[in-house]
């Protein structure tokens, strides 16, 4: 796909080992814009990785690598950057956010996104 999507994404880790890196990386690579939000402050190649909830225009994607307990305090957050569509990565499938995301018109999708990535479906 030639069009580059803005994706926040949430759970990003500095850890080479984690999947949140390697989709920081894929990404960027890919040439998408990143916004990586995380735990603690850090860097993923040239991309920061913010522990706050900046405010982002335009974006197309938030792809998920938290557990559910611990989207609750981003709820309002997503809902605001009103995203194209939600990605819930294996492990972060959460009903409750995506039927708040459904009843805004946010598509949502359980798929990883380093499939997509790879595959070309992202």
């Amino acid at each position: 796909m030639s069009d580059k999507k803005k994706t926040v994404v949430l759970g990003a880790s500095p850890n080479p080992g984690r999947y949140s890196f390697l989709a920081v990386s894929r990404l960027t690579a890919h040439g998408h814009p990143v916004v990586a939000i995380g735990k603690r402050a850090a860097q993923i190649g040239d991309i920061p990785v913010t522990t706050d909830h900046p405010a982002t225009e335009d974006v197309d994607t938030v792809t998920l690598y938290l557990n559910p307990g611990n989207q609750k305090e981003y709820y309002d957050y997503i809902m605001n950057l009103h995203p194209k569509r939600i990605i819930f990565n294996p492990g972060t499938e959460n009903n409750e956010l995506a039927k708040m995301a459904e009843d805004k018109g946010i598509y949502t999708l359980e798929a990883c996104t380093l499939v997509l990535l790879s595959t070309g479906q992202y």
